[in-house]
């Protein structure tokens, strides 16, 4: 049987604590992941997030409750739940010095993997990489490092993955670089568990969405079902503004147009 073939939830939490000294981080923490879906741990600064994906992901030891991926009990069994995932952090772990492609053929050579040229050609073309992927990483934008960062985590096929803060520090052109990245994860089975404390990442990605603040899961739903919490808005009718973010988007991709006055720009001849 294979850890994708296992029944039940990706991940299961009950009642997770723990603290740092006095300082509660985790305070009885619960939820499930449900397999190929994309969950989003959505928090300020300091809520505990990381802590929970260090936890799940073995790295540190919770002081009280119960965590499972695939099945597999985080403190009982944590060589095997290391073999079942893959955890890219806040900074991408990727060597500047070598090429794209480089990167991701040491690292199936170091998981002992047949073919890693293969296996390179065929991740850089998933992430839209295969151009760059002779350059020297040092060469790349944020957005691509973190996409090559994303795709060196999925040499071997684990089946969970852990995405901590994927998008913070970069620009917003980068930060959809990797949200579509994220997309084709879940679409080709990969259970994600993404946290992060843009709201605007969480309801673009998620297929699922939990609050944790001050050590606890305040709020866990999709977003049609976190939408219903509050009262039915008054309909007024108002010309739509574009937001920063869009007018931002539409300068940068407008190939010698002015993309706000539509006006095309250059000296005169």
């Amino acid at each position: 049987m294979t850890a994708r073939s296992i029944a039940g939830p990706a991940l299961s939490v009950r009642g997770l604590e723990k603290s740092y000294g006095k300082v509660d981080v985790l305070r009885g923490v619960d939820f499930d992941v449900t397999r190929g879906s994309i969950f989003a741990l959505l928090g300020s600064n300091g809520a505990g997030k990381t802590t929970t994906v260090r936890i799940l992901a073995t790295l540190l030891k919770a002081d009280a409750g119960t965590a499972s991926v695939n099945g597999l009990d985080v403190a009982e069994q944590p060589a095997s739940v290391r073999e079942s995932i893959s955890l890219t952090g806040q900074f991408a772990a990727v060597d500047g010095i070598l090429s794209g492609r480089e990167n991701l053929v040491l690292v199936a050579r170091l998981r002992h993997l047949e073919d890693p040229g293969r296996i390179a050609d065929d991740l850089l073309r998933r992430f839209s990489l295969t151009e760059a992927g002779e350059r020297k990483v040092s060469t790349y934008s944020g957005g691509m490092r973190r996409r090559l960062d994303i795709a060196m985590s999925l040499i071997g096929n684990s089946p969970v993955i852990f995405l901590d803060e994927p998008t913070a520090g970069l620009d917003p052109a980068a930060r959809i670089e990797v949200w579509d990245a994220v997309k084709e994860l879940a679409g080709h089975g990969t259970t994600v568990l993404l946290t992060t404390q843009y709201l605007d990442e969480a309801e673009q990605l998620a297929d699922r969405i939990a609050i944790l603040h001050q050590g606890r899961i305040i709020v866990n739903g999709t977003l049609a079902e976190l939408k219903q919490l509050f009262p039915p808005a008054t309909v007024e009718y108002v010309e739509k503004q574009p937001t920063l973010e869009e007018i931002f988007l539409a300068v940068i991709s407008g190939s010698g147009r002015n993309a706000v006055t539509g006006t095309t720009t250059g000296g005169q001849g």
